[in-house]
């Protein structure tokens, strides 16, 4: 006699769970991805070929364009922190993305409008009576409107680069079985939507700035962006948007001075006598709450409940005296991420080769296709795209079910094991580049070309493919590994600075690189300018060596690694509700 109510209870409450589930998931993918294609797109194509429109528009100098350009991207691979910040603290993904997104659109209009209007540029360069080129340099007004526009675009590159993968994630509700398999693929959608629209800028982008015009060339993305936020605003009903919960960077400093000021205090004999608030960490702790975990054990003095504090507990706790278990695990998971963070720096020093010494070689390698075309040397970089979308598309769809066969996990491999393949590819492509290096420079030797780096060696370009794709198969695994880390492993009131740190390891092995290449160049005369008369190869081993030892010491990292201790958070609220351990990946 009971079934029938029973039944119609269960049926109020899977439509009540219908309505809480009604916003993120899959439905949101279309305008992400969108938005991520169209903003790659422009951010790409915008700045890739910008040291060209310097010179050869503006009329500036190498090392002065140089100068300009390192100066925007050490801004711009700051400017995450900043905005990562702003969104966990105060704004949220969404707006900051937003925001950031407009910032970013004015200043490629400022940019394009330069690139048309002739008053806003130098004129033409001109030939004197003696044959001589005369190019007059940009003036300063014309080159205040390329740093306003350099420097907004660098803002918003701040808030769009550490949100918007962290913004997709959210749309999948890690409490939800059904959704929190989604996560893992996301990361994998992600990176190849964004792998598919660089392919496209460094190609078709290029080639019309080159050939058809700056006016066109520049004009293209500054549309593609205007495409990118509407398309992203449109969808904001649709998306599952996680409210902020206060500065993250504030309780990390409040569970340290609480910890410092009762060090003298003995641990607890018991975890259970540390003090808990649910109430108090609700609005950071949405999807689940931090448990104690036994590592730094100095930090869960800041949980120690004192006879005084006790009495004081009704009046309002003060945070610099006393912090919760689950804001002293925030801290502690971040003190664990650091170690993996340093071991994804090397790997991008390695991979930051494809941008100098390797597109060095092509240029001295036979590059013709046709007699009447060749491959530009930086596009070679396309074998390196071609391969890593081909691996993520071969890695979502055939290798993670034969993993989660294997393993029983949803994602197949966990993100920490997926980084230890993606480095050890890494150390292979370095490997083979140093064999590489000797083989053209036989050829050279051959020829007789060891004195002339202006000619053409007989050797074709495609033996670098190897080189090239082995970091793009390389990349495929290390650096999705590295943001599912990120953001899985990163407290949840934390995800974009967490992603902002992720592109800061970018930045550092970027930096590392040309720390190298100055200690190598000063100390030894392997890299001359005459790269047939050079050691290069050895620089190769060397960064190859340094990968083995960073390979090693991950593994180390890997193996004491003690994962985010959660308790998730049920997805219903009921009587018979309970929370259940979060599996380690």
């Amino acid at each position: 006699m009971l079934k029938g109510p029973v039944r119609m209870a269960d049926q109020r409450q899977e439509q009540n769970g219908e309505q809480k589930r009604r916003k993120g998931g899959l439905i949101t993918m279309p305008f992400i991805f969108a938005n991520e294609v169209c903003e790659k797109l422009a951010v790409v194509g915008f700045g890739a070929n910008m040291v060209s429109y310097l010179t050869l528009q503006l009329h500036m100098p190498v090392t002065k364009a140089a100068v300009t350009l390192s100066n925007f991207g050490g801004t711009a691979s700051l400017t995450p922190l900043l905005g990562a910040f702003i969104a966990d603290a105060y704004a949220g993904r969404f707006w900051t993305i937003a925001v950031s997104s407009i910032i970013y659109q004015i200043g490629m209009v400022c940019l394009t409008v330069s690139a048309v209007l002739p008053s806003l540029r130098p004129p033409p360069c001109s030939i004197d009576a003696s044959g001589k080129k005369i190019c007059l340099e940009a003036t300063t007004s014309q080159l205040m409107v390329l740093y306003v526009s350099l420097l907004l675009t660098a803002l918003g590159a701040g808030g769009i680069r550490p949100c918007c993968v962290a913004f997709g994630a959210d749309q999948f509700d890690e409490r939800d079985p059904k959704q929190s398999t989604k996560i893992w693929n996301f990361f994998n959608w992600y990176y190849f939507c964004m792998g598919f629209s660089i392919l496209v800028a460094v190609t078709v982008i290029v080639y019309i700035q080159e050939n058809v015009g700056w006016g066109w060339g520049l004009g293209i993305p500054t549309v593609a962006m205007f495409l990118s936020v509407i398309t992203f605003v449109l969808g904001y009903p649709l998306y599952r948007n996680l409210k902020p919960s206060g500065s993250p960077l504030t309780r990390l400093v409040q569970v340290v001075v609480a910890a410092t000021r009762k060090r003298k205090l003995p641990n607890a004999s018991d975890p259970s006598l540390l003090y808990e608030n649910e109430e108090l960490d609700a609005p950071i702790s949405i999807s689940g709450v931090l448990v104690h975990s036994d590592q730094f054990k100095f930090f869960d003095k800041a949980a120690i409940v004192s006879g005084d504090e006790s009495r004081k507990a009704a009046e309002g706790v003060n945070l610099w005296r006393l912090a919760t278990v689950h804001r002293v695990e925030e801290l502690k998971s971040v003190i664990r991420m650091v170690p993996i963070w340093f071991a994804g720096i090397i790997p991008i020093t390695a991979s930051a080769q494809q941008g100098t010494f390797q597109l060095q070689q092509g240029r001295t390698m036979d590059r013709h296709l046709s007699p009447s075309f060749q491959i530009p040397p930086g596009s070679m970089t396309v074998f390196t795209l071609i391969s890593m979308l081909a691996t993520i598309w071969a890695y979502d769809r055939f290798l993670i079910p034969l993993a989660r066969r294997l393993t029983g996990l949803d994602r197949g491999i966990s993100f920490l094991h997926r980084m230890a393949i993606g480095f050890a590819i890494s150390v292979t492509s370095t490997f083979a580049g140093g064999f590489i290096e000797q083989r053209r420079k036989q050829a050279a030797a051959a020829a007789g070309l060891l004195d002339h780096p202006d000619h053409t060696i007989p050797i074709s370009v495609f033996w670098l493919i190897p080189q090239y794709s082995l970091h793009g198969i390389a990349e495929a695994f290390m650096s999705i590994g590295h943001l599912e880390f990120f953001y899985d492993q990163a407290p949840e009131s934390m995800r974009s600075t967490a992603t902002a740190l992720f592109w800061t390891s970018i930045s550092a092995g970027s930096y590392l690189n040309t720390l190298l290449i100055t200690l190598v160049h000063r100390t030894t005369d392997w890299l001359p300018d005459n790269l047939n008369r050079g050691k290069l190869e050895y620089f190769y081993w060397i960064i190859t060596m340094l990968q083995v030892f960073n390979l090693c010491y991950y593994m180390l990292c890997v193996r004491y690694y003690t994962f985010k201790p959660l308790k998730l958070r049920p997805l219903y609220s009921s009587a018979d509700d309970h929370v259940e351990l979060a599996a380690a990946p």
